[in-house]
């Protein structure tokens, strides 16, 4: 059995871990209000500028425009991996890093085993150990996060659709956390280059028949309109995200609090039971040495 000084050095240092653990849990969830209110005013918008995109899709008679439609035959490869600056909360960075490497494995095998899949990660922790793994890593855009700047999100999507317009991508596709709520998250990978169809239901096929009206001219909006729906796909996935690693951590240090506090019972416990031992030890000691002064 450890002594007392041992098991009085290990509740110290177990309190103090569950005062971190705590004061994280409140920090994280701080900032998860925060986080979950900005994807949660954001979604409805990316959803609906995605829909419109991919309703548009069999108007587009322009060159410039039905570039970003056309589905080439898929030779390189873009993954938008989105992970976490920092740890301490739980699986989260691991199951984006498992799916990246699933889908590299299998949906992508043939252009990996070409070298031409690339891995453009935002957050240090999946650049950093992708790299280590002796992936292709783009890490020019690693330490955007977690102050999460509109602009940069924007950056990155005009360096996205460059590369896929001048044909160094043929398609792009994103790795991220889905926020559902503080204690969900949903993994998921989707292409956001070309522009996919999405399926509508049929009254919002009976909408889609009147003809749309464009001013100045459809070209012109267009051009705007398709960079700037792939660039707020790009922002929304990194708004779910970062609101998703608060909503892991918060979750992670509420459990490791718990946790703490199981392991202070015990520890309290074995102290306890030790300092018994040690005084009927003494009360022992102390009757034995006056059985035998009396003897």
């Amino acid at each position: 059995m450890p002594s007392q000084k041992e098991i009085r050095s290990r509740i110290s240092s177990t309190i103090s871990t569950q005062q971190i653990t705590k004061a994280m849990k409140l920090v994280s969830a701080t900032k998860l209000r925060k986080a979950s209110d900005a994807i949660v005013r954001m979604r409805p918008y990316a959803e609906k500028l995605r829909g419109i995109m991919a309703n548009l899709q069999d108007s587009i008679e322009d060159d410039k425009l039905a570039v970003y439609f056309q589905s080439r035959d898929v030779k390189k490869v873009l993954l938008v991996v989105i992970t976490s600056d920092r740890g301490l909360c739980g699986a989260f960075n691991a199951n984006v890093i498992k799916r990246t490497r699933l889908l590299i494995a299998e949906k992508y095998a043939e252009q990996h085993k070409a070298g031409n899949v690339t891995l453009l990660c935002i957050g240090k922790k999946g650049a950093e150990f992708l790299r280590k793994l002796k992936y292709d890593v783009n890490t020019d855009y690693m330490q955007v996060l977690p102050v999460l700047d509109a602009n940069k999100a924007f950056e990155i999507g005009d360096h996205v659709l460059q590369e896929f317009r001048s044909g160094v991508y043929d398609q792009v596709e994103l790795v991220f956390n889905q926020f559902k709520n503080a204690a969900t998250q949903i993994l998921t990978n989707e292409v956001i280059l070309p522009v996919m169809t999405q399926k509508v239901s049929q009254e919002a096929k009976s909408a889609q028949l009147n003809e749309y009206l464009f001013e100045p001219n459809k070209v012109q909006i267009l051009e705007e309109l398709i960079p700037r729906s792939v660039k707020t796909q790009i922002y929304r996935a990194m708004l779910d995200s970062l609101a998703s690693e608060h909503g892991a951590r918060m979750v992670s240090m509420d459990k490791a609090t718990e946790n703490a506090g199981e392991l202070l019972f015990g520890l309290k416990l074995a102290y306890n039971q030790a300092r018994q031992a040690a005084i009927t030890r003494e009360i022992s000691e102390i009757v034995g040495g006056v059985a035998a002064l009396e003897g």
